[in-house]
């Protein structure tokens, strides 16, 4: 069976790379994230923490820090 064959049957969209992270770079997000943390002293563990790690703009459209 060939690899575009496997694509389609698994729905994965012709030149897509990473369809689950709708083809963002978790680096770079990570990375920015980071930095928005030293920039506002934001400690690990805090709810201010948790807002910007966890929060999911694109579904439910909250900030993840003010």
């Amino acid at each position: 069976m060939k690899l575009e064959e496997l694509q389609h049957l698994a729905g994965i969209p012709q030149g897509s790379t990473m369809p689950a992270l709708g083809g963002s770079n978790i680096s770079l997000t990570g990375s920015e994230k980071r930095r928005i943390e030293r920039e506002q002293n934001i400690q690990p563990g805090t709810p201010e923490w948790f807002q910007l790690w966890f929060s999911l703009p694109f579904m439910t459209g909250e900030q993840p820090v003010k």
